[in-house]
């Protein structure tokens, strides 16, 4: 009930810190203005895929839109080194059945965490928030949106176990020129120690992680915390230093 509670009150404040309002929010999670009421006092709990949509609309309304000339808090060349990443992801991983928008969620949260504490370089230079379910990248909705838009991913709707999820599937190859040989061999290494994995347990995992301990909640998540990481996530040999 805690937990129930506490969730109600972190809805409340960010869609207030958002500016938006009860019926504009209910609307567009598509349930009446007394039930997002409910919600909000934690009266009534959200389902998975509430969960996940709602997710989507505050990230939405956090980060720029992207429009035929591309506006977003990433460099052009990182949003198409994006674009290759998750469709390289989606064309390893994405049929297996825990592979849901939480997962991917993860796993591009570790791939970037990862590179960037073994090489010091961003790869893909996303913006991640500290969220309920650990780490999430703002951005990734209006890139994703602009990958259905283009035909180059189709969302579904399956269930996993219980639950309802949205997956993604990819309506083409990923242009693989865009990755080197060591951003490809980081990728398949992460996807190799995780996209086995559950979402309840890759979100258990990532709030293990100093980057996302060490964050208040909804901030953006320091790339420099990867090097404070404890040995269960860490990938670099400090002794070479």
């Amino acid at each position: 009930m805690d937990s129930i509670i506490s969730m109600a009150k972190k809805i409340n404040t960010r869609r207030k810190d958002l500016g938006v309002s009860q019926e504009e929010l209910a609307s567009r999670l598509g349930v009446s203005r007394p039930t997002l009421v409910k919600i909000e006092k934690g009266v009534r709990s959200l389902t998975t895929v509430e969960q996940e949509k709602l997710e989507e609309i505050f990230l939405s309304l956090e980060g720029h839109v992207i429009s035929s000339d591309v506006r977003i808090a990433v460099p052009q060349q990182n949003i198409a080194k994006f674009q290759a990443v998750i469709l390289y992801l989606l064309d390893k991983v994405g049929a297996k059945p825990n592979v849901g928008l939480t997962v991917i969620y993860k796993l591009l949260y570790f791939i970037d965490f990862d590179y960037y504490e073994k090489y010091e370089q961003q790869l893909m230079g996303l913006t991640y928030i500290k969220n309920t379910h650990g780490p999430t990248p703002r951005e990734f909705t209006s890139i994703i949106r602009l990958m259905e838009k283009q035909g180059d991913i189709e969302p579904i709707r399956s269930s996993h176990f219980k639950y309802e999820q949205k997956k993604y599937l990819p309506r083409r190859s990923p242009d693989l020129s865009l990755l080197s040989g060591q951003e490809l061999e980081l990728i398949d290494d992460v996807l190799t120690r995780y996209a086995d994995k559950s979402a309840a347990t890759l979100s258990d995992m990532s709030h293990r992680d100093t980057p996302w301990k060490a964050t208040e909640d909804g901030k953006d998540i320091d790339y420099e915390l990867a090097f404070y990481r404890p040995d269960e996530f860490s990938v670099r040999d400090y002794g070479e230093l």
